[in-house]
């Protein structure tokens, strides 16, 4: 018996008791140790790498580009694939542009003569029908446009498949004589066309010489300002690329300064009203110098002055005639040498 309640004592020793608690209350939970609430370095680099603008573009749209070109170019590394592909998309383009709604079947041109018109039609660069995309009419209207005679011209397809072209041709305004030939200019002194005679236009006024093409304008203007005269006009000549020359019938010359010819042609036509200038024996009208104008009378007033002032006659070569024998004064003294 002793033995047991010895074996009793040391288990109660043992055995802990039991906690007190209140009644109601619970035990508080065993919680984990808490964390640092900041990012770890690794996390801290790589949030900053991706608010750079950069690295975002980078990541979303440079790798997808990136992988898709590397795909891309691995599938094309292939001859048979590429050349599969290239006339897939020949073939598709073609069904695309050989469409009725795309096809050109006529050409309408309007304002064009026919030798104009026939070389427009030699001009297009396809056979009709054809498909729009195969004419460049930006091209096609710059090279037109390139030809002497036309202006400017426009060019549009109209619905239906027609390609409607309305020609502006240049017209000519005066004939220019050169060295080269006979050529037709507009207004503006660009070239027309060449004609071969001058009978082919004798309606439009002529000019001629070296340079005088460049200055058509002016010569239109001169030609404008001679209205009176005009029956009598037989053209303009530049002379030395500086300045005109007016020609009329019975070998009449006007000649112009080199500045402001408007001016002394204009003070020339009021002397040809108030006295009938031009209607007299007068060779050339010198207005070179406009503040001292020049006349250059022919023979027959030459003649009459010299009878009126007792002098001897002169022939048409300005040599003096005899009055007693008529003999020129070159023949009169050779017949006294030999006699």
């Amino acid at each position: 018996m002793s033995g047991l309640k010895d074996f009793t004592r040391s288990f109660q020793a043992a055995v802990q008791p039991a906690p007190v608690r209140r009644a109601g209350a619970r035990p508080a939970p065993v919680r984990a140790p808490r964390r640092e609430p900041g990012p770890s370095r690794l996390a801290y680099r790589l949030n900053r790498l991706w608010l750079t603008p950069l690295y975002r573009r980078l990541l979303r749209v440079g790798l997808p580009a990136f992988l898709a070109c590397l795909i891309g170019g691995l599938w094309l590394a292939d001859d048979t694939r590429r050349a599969n592909l290239t006339g897939a998309m020949t073939a598709m383009v073609d069904r695309i542009q050989s469409q009725d709604a795309f096809m050109v079947h006529s050409m309408e041109i309007e304002g064009a003569s026919p030798a104009v018109e026939k070389g427009l039609r030699a001009m297009l660069p396809v056979t009709l029908p054809a498909s729009s995309f195969d004419i460049d009419l930006p091209e096609l209207r710059a090279s037109v446009e390139r030809l002497d005679a036309i202006e400017k011209m426009e060019l549009r397809i109209k619905p239906g498949g027609v390609l409607s072209a309305v020609v502006t041709e240049r017209k000519p305004a005066i004939l220019w004589r050169h060295a080269r030939g006979l050529d037709l200019l507009d207004a503006q002194g660009h070239r027309v066309a060449s004609i071969t005679s001058r009978d082919m236009r004798a309606d439009l006024p002529m000019i001629a010489g070296e340079g005088a093409g460049d200055r058509a304008a002016e010569a239109l203007a001169l030609i404008d300002l001679a209205g009176p005269i005009l029956p009598r006009l037989r053209g303009l000549e530049r002379m030395g690329e500086r300045r005109w020359d007016v020609v009329l019938d019975r070998g009449q010359r006007i000649m112009l300064p080199t500045d402001r010819p408007l001016a002394a042609l204009q003070a020339v036509m009021a002397m040809d009203r108030e006295d009938g200038l031009l209607g007299r024996d007068v060779v050339a009208v010198d207005m070179r110098d406009p503040s001292r104008p020049v006349l250059r009378m022919g023979l027959a007033a030459q003649n009459t002055l010299r009878r009126a002032a007792g002098l001897p006659e002169l022939d048409a070569e300005g040599n003096l005639i005899d009055p007693e024998t008529g003999a020129k004064g070159g023949e009169k003294t050779a017949a006294a040498t030999r006699g």
